[in-house]
C-alpha cells in the first residue's frame, strides 16, 4: 500500500514527494500530464484528474494514505470533496489535507471559504485526517521578484497588520512528518489541526527593508492600494484569480495573518529543527541566477 500524492508537480506536492521517497515510503504521484517532471527513483506516476471519477477511484484503489492539495482554481471546491468521498468510498483512513490559516475568518475570499467548506466536511464526517493550516508562502514573493530588483518596489500590499511567512519546504517537511506519523501508525490516529506559521511576523514595510538589505540599494513599500493590484495582476492571470488574490489582501491588511501562540515553536518542535526565515529566504533568492 502506498502513499498517494495529489498535486505532485506543484511547489509543494513535489517536495512532498521528495520527502516521502527520501524516507524510503512507498509513494504514487497523481499528475493530470505524463512525464511532466522528472520523479525520484521508486516514485510511482499516476495519471489522472481529480474531478474525473474513474481516473480517482483507480489512483485510490491501492492507497493507504492520502495527501490531498488542490489548486487555487474555479472548481477547487468539487475537486476537493470527490476525492474526499472517493477515498471514503475505498476504505483510506489516513488523510493529510492542506488547507489555509483562517480558512473561516476570511469569507470573502472565495478560496479560503472552499477550502474552509472542505475542513467543515472532514470535521461533520469525523475523517481521521491532519488539516494544515499553512500562511502565506515566501515563495509566493518569487512572482514578484523581477518587480522587486527592477524598479525597487515591493508591490504586495500585505499591509501593517503582519503576516507570518513561511517557508514552502517548512510545509513540505510538515506534510511529510504528518503523512508518515499516519502511514505508519498500526490504527488511524484522531483528527487534528496544525497552524504552520514562520518564525516572524512581516509588514510591507519590513519586507522592503529586508529585500533592500539583500540587494545593497533602496527597496520601497509600494502601499496598500489592493485594486491596484489586482488590475496589474489581472495583466498576467485570470481576472477571477486576480480578484480572488485582491480580497486576500484586503483580508491580510484587515486581520493580518497571525497563528495562535506558541504555532511556530510547536511546528520547529514537530520539525526538530528551527523554522527558515524570511531574510534568508531574500538572500537565497537574490543570490540565485
Amino acid at each position: 500500500m502506498s502513499i498517494l500524492v495529489t498535486g505532485a508537480t506543484g511547489t509543494i506536492g513535489s517536495l512532498v514527494v521528495q520527502g516521502l521517497a527520501s524516507a524510503g515510503a512507498q509513494v504514487s504521484a497523481f499528475v493530470r500530464t505524463p512525464g511532466k517532471q522528472r520523479l525520484p527513483a521508486g516514485v510511482k506516476e499516476v495519471v489522472g484528474d481529480l474531478t474525473d471519477v474513474p481516473s480517482m477511484r483507480a489512483a485510490l484503489s491501492s492507497v493507504r494514505t492520502l495527501f490531498l492539495i488542490n489548486a487555487v482554481t474555479p472548481d477547487e471546491v468539487t475537486q476537493a470533496l470527490v476525492a474526499l468521498n472517493l477515498a471514503r468510498e475505498a476504505g483510506i483512513e489516513r488523510i493529510v489535507y492542506l488547507s489555509v490559516i483562517h480558512a473561516d475568518k476570511f469569507t470573502d475570499v472565495p478560496h479560503f471559504t472552499g477550502k474552509h467548506t472542505v475542513e467543515r466536511m472532514i470535521e461533520s464526517l469525523d475523517i481521521p485526517a491532519t488539516i494544515l493550516r499553512p500562511a502565506y508562502f515566501m515563495q509566493n514573493e518569487r512572482t514578484v521578484q523581477q518587480v522587486i530588483q527592477g524598479y525597487g518596489v515591493y508591490p504586495m500590499p500585505i499591509g501593517s497588520a503582519g503576516v507570518a511567512m513561511i517557508d514552502a519546504r517548512d510545509i513540505a517537511d510538515a506534510a511529510v512528518t504528518e503523512l508518515l506519523r499516519r502511514d505508519r501508525a498500526p490504527a488511524p490516529s484522531p483528527r487534528t489541526m496544525l497552524e504552520l506559521v514562520g518564525p516572524e511576523l512581516l509588514t510591507g514595510e519590513s519586507a522592503a527593508r529586508i529585500w533592500s538589505a539583500a540587494l545593497g540599494r533602496e527597496v520601497i513599500y509600494g502601499g496598500d492600494d489592493v485594486a491596484a493590484f489586482e488590475a496589474q495582476m489581472a495583466t498576467s492571470a485570470p481576472s477571477w484569480l486576480a480578484y480572488d488574490m485582491r480580497l486576500m489582501m484586503a483580508g491580510i491588511q484587515k486581520f493580518g495573518m497571525h497563528g495562535a501562540d506558541g504555532a511556530a515553536d510547536r511546528l520547529e518542535a514537530i520539525l526538530g529543527r528551527p523554522l527558515r526565515t524570511y531574510t534568508d529566504f531574500v538572500k537565497e533568492a537574490t543570490a540565485a541566477p
